[in-house]
């Protein structure tokens, strides 16, 4: 029980990344790929209530800790969906259909919903 997520992990910039992303896919992969552009704003959501969650638990912090928190939700997002990878050239792109994929790369396991 030790390896798997806990609350300070899921209070971590690393854990709270890593749960978005899981989350997001396997609820997504639950939607089919009709819910490709519902990926996005199901991780924003995610990302922003772990952030809030993770606010409401500290007790040292002033009001100020939900301002903090969004932009904190921002960053779980950015980093759950790889948006901080620069240049976006880097990124897969979305645009491109499957048969022009299949050309062009190996085949991939995980699929770009960015």
């Amino acid at each position: 029980m030790n390896d798997l997520f806990t609350w300070a992990a899921l209070g971590s910039l690393t854990g709270a990344s890593a749960a978005t992303l899981l989350a997001t896919n396997v609820i997504g992969g639950l939607i089919g790929p009709s819910g490709d552009k519902a990926r996005k704003w199901i991780a924003l959501g995610i990302a922003l209530v772990l952030s809030y969650l993770t606010a409401a638990f500290a007790d040292d912090a002033g009001p100020e800790k939900w301002i903090i928190a969004f932009f904190n939700g921002l960053v779980i997002f950015s980093a759950a969906l790889g948006i901080n990878q620069l240049p976006p050239g880097n990124r897969q792109a979305t645009s491109a259909s499957p048969a022009q994929l299949a050309e062009n790369r190996e085949p991939r396991y995980i699929r770009s919903w960015v």
